[in-house]
C-alpha cells in the first residue's frame, strides 16, 4: 500500500467530503468494515467508484480518514492552563450519546484493524501517530509548567491508559464510557501516575 501522506488533487468541496465521510460511518455502523464496499459507498453517496478511488485510493484510507474527520478537534490544541483541565476538556468534547456511538464503532473496527494490514497502516498514519503527537504536545506543556516531572516514566503510557479506559469499561462492565466515568478515571489513575497532586476538594 502506498504512503498516505501526500493528499490527492480533488475538486470535492469540504461540504461534499463531510457528507461522504458521514455516509461511510453510517455504513460502518450498519454492516461493519469487512462487509463495507466501495460500491456501497458510491451508491449511498451518489458518487462514481472511480472518483472514490482517485480521491482515497481504497477502502482502508477512506475509512481511516472518515474516522479522523469525525473526531472533535485536535488534542494538542486544547490548552486550559493545567493538565487536569486539558484532559477533562479532551474527554468532554462529545456528549455521552455521541461517545457511546463512537465507542461502539471503534470496537467494531478493532478486529478489522488487526486482520487487515492496509487498514492498520492507514490507522497508524492517519489516526494513531497524529494522536500520539497531540498527546505529546499536551504533556510537554504540562512539563514546561512544572506539573509533571520530565523524567516521569508514565508519560509514555498516557495514551495507553486513556484508550484502556474506553475499551475496558465495555468489556468489564458492559457499559459505555461516559464523561463522569472518564473524568473520575483521569483523577484516580492518569494524574496520580503522572505525579499530579490530587484534586483539591471544594
Amino acid at each position: 500500500m502506498a504512503g498516505l501522506a501526500a493528499p490527492r488533487r480533488s475538486r470535492i468541496t469540504p461540504e461534499r467530503e463531510a457528507e461522504l465521510y458521514e455516509a461511510v460511518l453510517d455504513l460502518l455502523r450498519e454492516v461493519g468494515y469487512d462487509a463495507l464496499t466501495m460500491d456501497a459507498v458510491a451508491a449511498r453517496t451518489r458518487s462514481s467508484k472511480a472518483t472514490l478511488y482517485r480521491q482515497w485510493g481504497g477502502k482502508p484510507e477512506l475509512v481511516a480518514r472518515a474516522i479522523r474527520h469525525s473526531k472533535p478537534g485536535r488534542a494538542g490544541d486544547i490548552d486550559t492552563g493545567s493538565l487536569r483541565g486539558d484532559l477533562y476538556a479532551l474527554v468532554t468534547r462529545e456528549d455521552d450519546c455521541a461517545m457511546e456511538r463512537n465507542s461502539a464503532l471503534m470496537r467494531g473496527l478493532v478486529m478489522a484493524v488487526h486482520n487487515n494490514p492496509d487498514l492498520l497502516q492507514a490507522f497508524k498514519e492517519l489516526l494513531i501517530e497524529p494522536e500520539l503527537d497531540e498527546f505529546r504536545r499536551m504533556l510537554r506543556r504540562a512539563v514546561d509548567r512544572g506539573e509533571v516531572p520530565a523524567d516521569n516514566p508514565a508519560r509514555e503510557f498516557v495514551v495507553h491508559m486513556m484508550l484502556g479506559a474506553f475499551a475496558t469499561r465495555a468489556l468489564i462492565e458492559d457499559r459505555p464510557p461516559t464523561q463522569d466515568f472518564l473524568t473520575s478515571y483521569i483523577d484516580a489513575v492518569v494524574l496520580p501516575a503522572l505525579g499530579v497532586p490530587a484534586k483539591t476538594p471544594r
